[in-house]
């Protein structure tokens, strides 16, 4: 009787085990909420797996990918500030040096067809070269870098896992990376409960939504709560004189133009605008009603009617706020399978 007792409590006991290993597996399952649009991101030629995500997340909280052995990607991209930074204004790369933008939350990626300030990026598996060979941030050639990974003992049983080879290629790399940050995906914002029935909004959340639908909506799409686009949105030139897309197009229509960000995470990844010049959320708010500047190729949405910006009163202003604050995931920015 007591070895059947014991053969039965192996059992359940490798029966946990499989449905917990199981339940790992599927952790890192990519997936797409029904309310979201198709993701545009080419999965049928890097398939998240396991083994790829835990190697992309190596990589991408590895400084053995800048020159001097000091500079992550996760510097500037923080898991806890929505994978951006946000205590100082512009990106800091080698030796503090400063470059001309504010780091750009990473999270919703599959959903997007352009990266970077200015979209110079098509790829998400092209992204990372541009940071890693910038002489400001990361210093580095992409051939030195594999190689430096090729010699890393640590790295081999890692990429046998995730590409049945002892060695990594610039191509296996970026998808590793990729594989990482496509997981950072958010949503389980409260936001994100209303849609799927799982809460209702306060009453002046809801009042701020319909702000936010009847004022904000047409460049913030939800539920990505961007729509990709690139417009001027009539910030005050700065003494950097970033002209944003027209660096990447030459077309002057784009000049001055910036992608749309994400609202998602919006407490979590101040300060705001391109160049981070906005602290606040109530001052981001603010350019928009009283702050706007008039120029050649500024949006039109931000020119009705011969008036300058989006109107709000002080009442709307606060309800808005209330509203961006149901953006905020905190399931996401605390997953430790995510953090460094």
């Amino acid at each position: 009787m007591k070895k059947k007792l014991t053969i039965s409590s192996l059992v359940l006991i490798v029966a946990a085990f499989a449905c917990q290993k199981e339940i790992v597996n599927q952790v890192f399952f990519f997936k797409s909420p029904s309310y979201f649009p198709k993701p545009t991101y080419h999965f049928e030629t890097n398939n998240i797996t396991d083994a790829g995500f835990a190697l992309g997340k190596k990589l991408f909280y590895d400084p053995l990918l800048s020159i001097d052995n000091s500079t992550s990607c996760g510097s500037c991209h923080t898991s806890t500030s929505a994978f951006t930074h946000n205590d100082h204004d512009l990106s800091h790369g080698l030796n503090g040096a400063l470059t001309k933008r504010n780091s750009p939350p990473l999270m919703n990626l599959a959903w997007s067809s352009s990266f970077m300030w200015d979209g110079g990026i098509a790829d998400l598996d092209l992204q990372p070269i541009a940071p890693i060979t910038s002489q400001i941030e990361m210093g580095e050639t992409m051939e030195h870098v594999v190689s430096k990974i090729n010699k890393n003992p640590n790295y081999k049983p890692l990429i046998f896992k995730a590409f049945g080879t002892n060695t990594i290629t610039g191509e296996t790399l970026l998808k590793a990376l990729s594989q990482f940050m496509l997981m950072c995906t958010s949503t389980e914002a409260k936001y994100d409960s209303v849609k799927r029935g799982q809460a209702k909004y306060t009453q002046v959340e809801q009042e701020g939504y319909n702000i936010f639908l009847a004022k904000c909506n047409a460049c913030h799409n939800e539920p990505l709560f961007t729509d990709n686009s690139f417009r001027n949105t009539g910030l005050k030139t700065s003494i950097l004189n970033d002209s944003g897309r027209y660096l990447i197009t030459l077309d002057k229509r784009d000049l001055f133009s910036f992608k749309v960000p994400s609202l998602r995470n919006i407490s979590y990844t101040p300060p705001y605008m391109h160049d981070g010049r906005f602290f606040s959320l109530a001052d981001a708010i603010e350019h928009y009603n009283s702050q706007v500047v008039n120029m050649q190729t500024l949006d039109p949405l931000l020119k009705k009617e011969g008036s300058l910006g989006i109107r709000l009163s002080k009442d709307e202003k606060t309800k808005l706020i209330v509203f961006l604050k149901t953006l905020d995931d905190r399931v996401f920015v605390m997953n430790r399978k995510l953090g460094e």
